[in-house]
């Protein structure tokens, strides 16, 4: 991946800018010594790293407007940065660059269980956020396998989902109000603590936006009351397709159960070594949840359960517990870090149309086959948001190149039969170049028109999203 030319001007002028940094916020807010800054020169996509001009750790709307606008008066890219998540190289920092971080900013403004609505800044964690509400009885849906870490900043940034997401909708759908600040520091309210408001739907332009347009630091989240009950389902498989087969006919059958995750058999061994989940030993496993009460419960399993043993199911088993749930779904949000433990990977996020996933999963392993790079599939299977594993030696740079152009065929493959590059990850630094694929000039340019409303100068997170060539053409002009 090609990395951008940093401006030398700014980095000659170091000095001078951390010291305005430092006249404008507390000095605990302002980081500058190389040993400290290291720990944000990536994100969650550790391939790639960079080492920032300086890092800010504002605690207030106000001191992230007094950042940026510094920065601004200065010609500094600014790098936005929740907690470091993301996987997508999405808070990666250009050498000419402050990131500022939200982390600090965790604050509970307000929780109103009237209006099911909660005010937080946007430095707090998304299981922090049920946390907050779970004593009054309610819950936020999206859940993002990430979810004990990634801030509400990132999720709205990209427009996050999770396992339960097909019943509940993104972040998108969750989200009501939010405050933001633009690149010189004038801080706008946009939505607020009700559905649809008025005027130009801007909330939905800027969830989903990556970071450039400018900087969210409280949102307005949707909350809603716990089910009365929920049980997950595993149907075990001797094949992927027959698994891919069975998630689309649930679909089709106009059954809506809270989540369907899917996991292959690497995924499947790696979880249960790592979280004694007491999966099945199988090619290919579906997590299937649904809520309500005891009646509805299992009238919905019973639906589901009819339509799986179409697909010769070697395994169909019904939660027995509450512990048993909670080690199912231990094992399925732990899937990620298990995979850690095995070796180095890219994780993608492409999606598809359900309809598609036994001919993409066959098409997945066909191509792993042909790069010689091992594809460990987990994924929301429900809404075929698609997350492919692609296993690699991050000490070899062929190997790193591989398994990026394995990648790349990946994706590819997920617009070609009607998806997208990417469902919850963001487009990043991993997918800019790969923009092109799905947009024409044209659907480019008025993206990027877009951004120079909000960001004339092209100052707020550079080399993202769009394809480089282009943003620093955008940035020089």
């Amino acid at each position: 991946m090609e990395m951008p030319r940093p401006d030398g001007g700014l980095i000659a002028r170091r000095d001078r800018i951390v010291a305005a940094l430092r006249a404008v916020l507390p000095a605990d807010a302002v980081i500058d010594d190389p040993a400290e800054t290291r720990a944000y020169e990536c994100d969650g996509l550790t391939a790639y790293r960079c080492a920032p001009l300086a890092v800010v750790l504002p605690r207030s709307t106000a001191e992230v407007a007094a950042a940026l606008a510094l920065c601004h008066a200065e010609g500094v890219p600014v790098v936005p940065r929740g907690t470091g998540t993301s996987l997508a190289g999405g808070a990666l920092p250009t050498a000419d660059s402050v990131v500022l971080g939200v982390g600090r900013m965790t604050a509970v403004l307000e929780i109103d269980t009237v209006d099911r609505i909660v005010r937080v800044e946007t430095g707090r964690t998304n299981l922090a956020v049920s946390a907050a509400v779970e004593e009054a009885g309610f819950f936020y849906a999206p859940d993002p396998s990430s979810q004990l870490a990634c801030a509400i900043a990132g999720n709205i940034g990209m427009n996050s989902g999770g396992a339960h997401c097909l019943k509940y909708g993104v972040t998108t759908n969750n989200l009501l109000g939010l405050t933001m600040v633009l690149m010189d520091g004038t801080v706008i309210e946009l939505g607020g603590a009700h559905f649809d408001a008025a005027g130009l739907d801007l909330m939905g332009v800027v969830c989903g936006s990556e970071g450039q347009l400018g900087v969210v630091t409280e949102a307005v989240l949707r909350i809603l009351p716990r089910p009365e009950g929920a049980r997950p389902v595993l149907i075990a498989f001797a094949s992927p397709e027959a698994a891919g087969a069975c998630v689309a006919d649930i679909i089709r059958a106009g059954v809506l159960p809270v989540a369907i995750e899917f996991m292959d058999r690497p995924c499947i061994r790696a979880c249960e070594a790592h979280a004694r989940a007491g999966y099945p030993d199988c090619e290919a496993l579906l997590i299937v949840e649904v809520e309500g009460d005891e009646a509805e419960i299992a009238h919905q399993l019973g639906l589901i359960e009819r339509i799986a043993r179409r697909h010769a199911p070697v395994l169909v088993r019904e939660s027995a517990s509450a512990e048993e749930s909670a080690r199912i779904w231990l094992g399925r949000k732990s899937a990620f870090g298990a995979m850690g433990r095995i070796g180095d990977y890219i994780c993608l996020d492409g999606t598809i149309p359900v309809s598609e996933l036994p001919r993409v999963l066959a098409a997945i392993a066909a191509l792993s086959a042909r790069y010689g790079h091992s594809v460990a599939n987990v994924f929301h299977a429900g809404d075929g948001n698609m997350h492919p594993l692609i296993l690699f030696d991050a000490n070899d740079p062929a190997s790193l190149a591989g398994a990026e152009a394995l990648g790349a065929e990946i994706l590819r493959l997920c617009v070609a039969v009607g998806g997208c590059l990417t469902g919850e990850h963001g487009v990043g630094v991993e997918k800019r170049d790969l923009m092109a694929v799905q947009f024409s000039p044209d659907d480019l340019e008025a993206q990027m028109r877009v951004k120079d409303v909000f960001d004339p100068r092209w100052l707020l997170n550079p080399a993202k999203v769009f394809p480089l060539a282009a943003s620093e053409g955008r940035r020089a002009a």
